[in-house]
């Protein structure tokens, strides 16, 4: 019986792509794969034909060989009749939806073997919120971990002291159990032994076998001064206990800083802004801005504008690393009374008085106000 074009048996043309070949072979090994269609010596057959199908195709070499001479330029590759079961290896991405499709570890064979020997422990993750001034100062504290902690009594091998744990005698140790299906070789996770590959014969009374046992730790945990929202401290060693004699994982503390009700942080600069007099602005004069290490005066220079923004050096976070601090940058912004006394309004009358009389103009959009004085910005203000 003569063989059908491997191109007609994928469904694709001649000039398909590397991944129509991958596709259309993939919905046939889908549709005629002997588990879904147990007993079809029919479905087999085409099973087999699309996988010695794709075989030849997929590789670019034998591909070039059967375009040029047909099934005589590729009759020598493989086992009989062209299909070579090993193909299968190279499969995982082909394949890699078979798995949950039929329920097997490791359908093909190849790779995905089960740890048998000791395992470590898995990494655990702690959220720790600590205010802004804890995170400027720096801080130690206690946190309380519930973790898996390998069993003392028998060093978490889950075996009564004095004896060990036996190699599994359905899988041989292998944690996997093999058996034929059609023309391939299937891999299922060994019932005996849960796929460790071993057995305990006398279980541990302490951990009943187990292993392991749950444990609450309390731990001293470091917080470097300047420490930003979203870092992670990594405690090595303190995360859950290792199978099988296995080493413990790590912990990550994650640390959340609130947020300040005065400034506003960017990397390791400080932001705030300070509410202002127009006297203070127009005359110059000292004003107390915050500061982490409490208030400090600030010389605000004769003639300054709403909205300027002062630079008070080294004045604002520690850097984590421990290298300098940043900076606080300070912006004054005039501040407009609500209620103001018959004399105060009799000033700023006087004041108005002396003012130039100018027909203002609405600004452009986007475009800088550099040239209006200090002045005109308050007779702005208070028109």
């Amino acid at each position: 019986m003569s063989k059908r074009d491997y191109y007609d048996v994928l469904g694709v043309s001649k000039d398909a792509s590397e991944q129509d070949i991958k596709n259309g072979y993939r919905k046939l090994a889908l549709k005629y794969h002997p588990d879904r269609n147990p007993g079809n010596a029919e479905a087999e057959e085409k099973f087999k034909e699309a996988a010695e199908a794709y075989a030849v195709l997929a590789d670019a070499e034998r591909r070039a060989a059967y375009d040029r001479f047909g099934h005589a330029g590729v009759s020598g590759a493989g086992g009989p009749g062209g299909f070579d079961p090993t193909i299968f290896a190279d499969f995982g991405d082909i394949f890699g939806g078979l798995r949950d499709i039929f329920g097997f570890g490791d359908i093909f064979g190849g790779g995905g073997a089960r740890q048998t020997g000791p395992q470590r422990g898995a990494d655990l993750r702690y959220d720790l919120e600590i205010t802004f001034e804890e995170s400027a100062n720096g801080l130690e504290t206690s946190v309380k971990i519930p973790r898996q902690e390998a069993c003392e009594s028998c060093k978490g091998s889950g075996a009564a002291p004095g004896t060990s744990p036996a190699s599994c005698p359905q899988c041989g140790g292998r944690g996997q159990v093999r058996y034929q299906q059609g023309f391939f070789t299937v891999a299922q996770t060994c019932r005996q032994c849960g796929g460790a590959g071993r057995v305990i014969t006398k279980a541990c009374t302490e951990c009943r076998g187990h292993g392991h046992l749950p444990r609450q730790r309390t731990l001293t945990v470091r917080i470097p001064a300047g420490i930003a929202s979203g870092q992670r401290l990594r405690l090595y060693g303190e995360g859950e206990g290792g199978l099988r004699g296995g080493p413990p994982g790590d912990l990550y503390v994650v640390v959340h800083v609130q947020e300040h009700p005065v400034f506003r942080r960017e990397g390791d600069d400080l932001f705030c802004r300070v509410p202002v007099t127009f006297p203070v602005l127009a005359l110059g004069g000292d004003v107390p801005v915050p500061t982490l290490a409490g208030p400090e005066k600030v010389t605000i220079p004769e003639g300054s504008e709403s909205g300027q923004v002062f630079r008070l050096r080294g004045k604002g976070m520690p850097s984590v690393s421990g290298r300098g601090r940043g900076d606080l940058h300070v912006t004054v912004d005039v501040k407009t009374p609500k209620k103001l006394t018959k004399e105060q309004r009799h000033l700023l009358e006087q004041l108005a008085k002396t003012m130039p009389v100018e027909k203002l103009k609405p600004a452009k959009r986007d475009e800088p106000d550099e040239d209006k004085t200090v002045f005109e910005r308050v007779k702005d203000i208070f028109s």
